[in-house]
């Protein structure tokens, strides 16, 4: 299968950089670049990508802004969002978590890193790897406004240890492999967590597994 990309990026030689790797792996294309955030939200709706790379930082509409618009859109609710950030200066990247972004990826990341992270949130595995987003989310975790699920105590055993593993960045695969279960199995369990939960995806159950205390910043 294919993934549909669309870059966002006000950027031209970043934006062209991000094209051209991307479109050299054969699993993936380029089917849109916007330099602004009404540009992406405008050119997710016309080509519905599998996944937007969002840059936060641009004119006209920024890209937490963007998130926001294409998470509420029903008609693009299989398009998923991987955030741009640097984590030394990006404060805005809590806000891209409530606009409903899927992921975080670092801007001088290596290329075969983005790659990886691209078909990972795409294929709604699961949130890049928290270890380097801990302080992040703790921050995010501390405010006020930070949105509520219910709680891990209405879980099983078994549903809070595929819990713990999730929010450490396993996929189903590595978690069937942790727990010895197979990999289906692991993809059952994860989606009744995100049911009982009522979690729009991965991303929420980390925030869950970080809120009840489950997984600290300093375990992963």
């Amino acid at each position: 299968m294919t993934v549909r990309v669309l870059l966002a990026d006000d950027q031209t030689l970043v934006r062209e950089a991000f094209a051209m790797l991307v479109e050299s792996a054969c699993d993936m294309e380029v089917v849109g670049q916007a330099a602004t955030g009404r540009q992406a939200v405008e050119l997710a709706g016309a080509t519905r990508p599998d996944l937007v790379v969002m840059d936060i930082r641009m004119p006209d509409l920024d890209g937490i802004e963007a998130t926001r618009l294409i998470a509420a859109d029903e008609d693009l609710a299989d398009v998923r969002v991987l955030v741009l950030t640097t984590y030394d200066t990006d404060e805005n990247i809590v806000d891209a978590l409530r606009a409903g972004a899927s992921g975080f990826l670092v801007k001088d990341t290596r290329p075969a890193e983005l790659l990886d992270a691209i078909r990972t949130v795409a294929a709604g595995e699961a949130l890049l790897s928290p270890g380097p987003t801990a302080r992040l989310i703790e921050r995010f975790l501390r405010s006020p406004s930070a949105p509520r699920t219910g709680g891990p105590e209405c879980l099983s055993g078994r549903e809070q240890e595929v819990l713990a593993l999730v929010a450490r960045g396993l996929n189903n695969t590595e978690i069937a492999d942790a727990l010895g279960l197979s990999p289906l199995t692991a993809k059952t369990h994860v989606s009744r967590i995100m049911g009982k939960l009522a979690a729009r995806d991965r991303a929420q159950l980390v925030i869950v597994a970080y809120e009840s205390g489950m997984v600290t910043p300093g375990s992963v």
